[in-house]
């Protein structure tokens, strides 16, 4: 039961404008509050006449009373219909008739899966994890960079140092390496641009060689991929990536000529944008090659021919803000009336030691190695702190890729977020292992008690329960608010809240020494149901929970 839409209800019968029904400031004024202040010109009469004159109007078994105090009109709930429903509900399983595409994580192939892609893939993961709980069809798509002139540059760098041995044995590190030498000495002599996007142009009309070359740098790199995303546990729908939609991008020229938005500029063709206060977009570079934002326009032409979105969400970092302003602004200037529906969710950049990641100049922190260490500095704390925990090794796989992941989505994905370790693994701060641990200490309460007494619901009146209670009561309209927002962060937060009260109710609130049998079944419920939220809402964020720390 929503206590509050029974409550509007009512007010609505009564023809009372719901918006004006709040939550006192303190317990003691009731559950719910209803100023009359705004009602008084209507009714021409005081807020205190009307307060009285409706008290006796509102009526319901949920209701434990209705007052009348001074100028407002305060509601009580039923403690134990209360506390009944919050703690026996069950979790909604809706479905909702509409599609939603989400492209996030997208590395550029034959480059390692850095750190630098943790957010994209993680944020983007937990709102496909949201919509999908809220009962949205989420179609996740891993739009890789495996397009592009830098293709020519790895092919030239390959053709001219490189070992296939090497590349067969750890792709993505000698990949790195052919990329960054190309770079040095592309420094010292600039033909090899040149060189680089003659091999991309005849990459893209056809040459085999150079396909088979492509094919290969792809696949192994994807191999690689794998192995990252399976420890975040992270999968796609569609690994569709740039050059999935090459075949198309004959097809979105011509629309966009036939909407005569194209010019041409220095050999080039663009979609000029000055009335718009934004910088043209290049459509096609004078050597006839393409570019990511024709690609991107094809891509989401695709998206809704093959799935009729309701949205479609891109989560990348807010340097791209600028390209997705253009790119939106190209599919509603070509009469795309879904052109509306195309979001951009921008987010900060990670920094690791005070510095900002660049693949060209080889500094790069390999998120497979980061996740490394975090799982052994957790093994160092279980050998200290638990030496004869079972199952140690997963255990702390999922204490260490959780604390990396919480971190990440703890912070508003809006602001640049500094990596460090000390905070990350604190087990006693505002951390993923925080919760983690609260979750064992749930689980291990609940092994240990034996209580098969019936629960007296209505003895739960300790302020550390209500609050507790209260908050638990919370739970959907969270993911509601984290989801319409696009932030995980919402619901990590407040994961981080149902963990500090549960601590401080279990410290105040005796359950296993508890001689009051209906009551201890109350507390073990309200444990059981506390552990339940935990679990589902760090799954929202692709979490997983031990069982014991």
């Amino acid at each position: 039961m929503d206590f509050k839409k029974e409550i509007i209800n009512l007010l609505k019968k009564e023809k009372i404008p719901i918006e004006l029904l709040q939550a006192p400031p303190n317990p003691e004024m009731g559950d719910y509050a209803l100023p009359c202040f705004p009602l008084a010109k209507q009714l021409k009469k005081s807020p205190v006449e009307i307060a009285k004159t409706l008290q006796p109007k509102f009526k319901a078994k949920f209701l434990e009373k209705v007052e009348a105090n001074g100028p407002y009109l305060n509601f009580y709930i039923n403690k134990e219909i209360y506390n009944k429903t919050i703690i026996e509900s069950k979790t909604k399983k809706n479905k909702i008739n509409k599609s939603i595409v989400i492209d996030f994580s997208s590395p550029n192939v034959m480059k390692p899966f850095g750190l630098a892609h943790l957010r994209s893939t993680m944020i983007g993961n937990s709102i496909h994890l949201l919509h999908k709980h809220l009962g949205y069809k989420v179609i996740r798509v891993n739009h890789l960079g495996d397009w592009g002139t830098q293709f020519g540059k790895m092919i030239y760098a390959y053709l001219e140092w490189g070992n296939p041995k090497d590349i067969e044995k750890e792709p993505i590190k000698n990949m790195l390496k052919l990329y960054v030498k190309y770079h040095k000495e592309a420094e010292k002599d600039s033909s090899l641009d040149d060189k680089a996007r003659k091999i991309f142009a005849d990459l893209e009309s056809g040459n085999k060689k150079y396909r088979s070359l492509w094919k290969k740098f792809r696949d192994l790199s994807l191999k690689e991929y794998d192995k990252t995303y399976k420890r975040l546990n992270v999968s796609f729908d569609s690994f569709s990536g740039e050059a999935f939609y090459e075949p198309m991008l004959k097809d979105t020229i011509s629309l966009l000529k036939k909407n005569k938005l194209l010019e041409e500029s220095e050999g080039a063709l663009i979609v000029n944008l000055d009335k718009y206060n934004l910088a043209p977009c290049l459509i096609q570079k004078s050597d006839g090659a393409t570019i990511y934002a024709t690609r991107d326009i094809a891509a989401a032409i695709y998206r809704k021919k093959e799935y009729n979105f309701h949205k479609n969400i891109y989560v990348t970092d807010n340097r791209q803000n600028l390209h997705f302003q253009q790119f939106f602004k190209v599919l509603e200037l070509a009469k795309l009336s879904w052109a509306k529906d195309c979001i951009h969710i921008p987010f900060g950049i990670m920094k690791f030691n005070d510095g900002i990641m660049s693949t060209r100049k080889g500094k790069v922190i390999f998120l497979e190695e980061v996740l490394d260490k975090s799982v052994d500095k957790v093994k160092k704390i279980i050998k200290e702190k638990n030496p004869k925990l079972k199952n140690k090794d997963k255990i702390a796989e999922q204490i260490g890729i959780g604390a990396i992941i919480f971190w990440d989505l703890s912070h508003d994905r809006v602001k640049d977020i500094q990596f460090e370790w000390d905070l990350i693994l604190d087990f006693s701060g505002e951390t993923g292992p925080y919760i983690q641990y609260t979750y064992a200490r749930a689980s291990s309460i609940l092994r240990k008690a034996k209580n098969k007494s019936k629960p007296s619901y209505e003895k739960l009146t300790n302020p550390k329960e209500a609050e507790l209670i209260k908050l638990i009561s919370d739970f959907e309209s969270t993911i509601e608010n984290a989801a319409q927002q696009y932030k995980p962060s919402v619901l990590a937060k407040y994961l981080l809240s149902i963990a500090q009260r549960f601590n401080e109710f279990y410290q105040s609130c005796p359950v296993l020494n508890e001689e009051d049998k209906s009551l201890a079944k109350a507390r073990l419920n309200l444990i059981s149901k506390t552990r339940e939220i935990l679990k589902e809402g760090l799954s929202l964020l692709a979490i997983s929970t031990p069982e014991e720390m």
